[in-house]
C-alpha cells in the first residue's frame, strides 16, 4: 500500500523517532561539514571552487550553452541569483557570454577554454577526495549510497518546489562529488 507523508508521519511518531532524528542529525552534520570543507578535493584545488561557481560551471558542461532564464530555470534559482553568480565567472575567464544564434539580441552563457580545464581540474580533486572517503567501502555500498543520495536530494527538490512555489532545483544531473550522481542538491545548499 502506498504512503502518503501524512501516514510516513503517523508511522515515524509511532515506532521510528529514533531513526529520524538521528538521520535529521546526520545531514545536519553533513551539511556543517560540507560546508568547512566545501567538499572541495585534495591537493592544491582543495576549497579553490566556491559551490555557486562548480554548479553553474558543471551545469553549463552538461547541458551546453544556455540563457540565463535557462540556467536559471535548470537550477532551480532565480535569474537574478545566477546573474550575480556568473559575473565573477565572466570577470575570471571561466564563463564567456556570446550572442545567441538565432537571435542575435539574447545572451548565451558558455564555458570558456579555460573554464572547462578548470572544472575538469577541480572534478578529479573531487573525484579523489570522495575516493578517499569511501576507500574502504565496497562497491555495492558506494551505490547503495549514490541511489539513497540521489532520492534524498530528489524529495528535498520537490519539497522546495511545492513549498516555494518555485521549480524544483537540480534534479538530477548530479556532480558535486564527480560521480554523476545527482549529489549536487546536498543540503548545504
Amino acid at each position: 500500500m502506498p504512503t502518503t507523508p501524512e501516514m510516513s508521519m503517523d508511522m515515524t511518531t509511532v515506532g521510528d523517532t529514533g531513526l529520524l532524528d538521528t538521520l535529521q542529525h546526520e545531514v545536519a552534520l553533513f551539511a556543517r561539514r560540507a560546508e568547512q570543507t566545501r567538499l572541495g578535493g585534495v591537493g592544491q584545488v582543495r576549497n579553490s571552487m566556491d559551490r555557486a561557481a562548480y554548479l553553474l560551471l558543471n551545469r553549463l558542461d552538461r547541458e551546453g550553452p544556455m540563457g540565463v532564464k535557462a540556467l536559471a530555470a535548470s537550477m532551480g534559482i532565480d535569474s537574478s541569483t545566477v546573474t550575480r553568480q556568473v559575473a565573477p565567472l565572466v570577470d575570471t575567464g571561466l564563463v564567456k557570454r556570446t550572442s545567441h544564434p538565432e537571435d542575435g539580441r539574447a545572451v548565451v552563457l558558455q564555458l570558456s577554454p579555460r573554464g572547462v580545464s578548470r572544472l575538469d581540474e577541480v572534478r578529479s580533486s573531487r573525484r579523489r577526495l570522495m575516493a578517499e572517503l569511501t576507500h574502504d567501502w565496497e562497491p555495492e555500498e558506494r551505490e547503495t549510497f549514490c541511489e539513497l543520495l540521489t532520492r534524498f536530494n530528489h524529495a528535498l527538490s520537490a519539497r522546495q518546489a511545492t513549498q516555494g512555489g518555485g521549480p524544483a532545483p537540480e534534479a538530477g544531473a548530479g556532480a558535486a562529488s564527480g560521480t554523476g550522481t545527482g549529489a549536487e542538491t546536498a543540503p548545504a545548499s
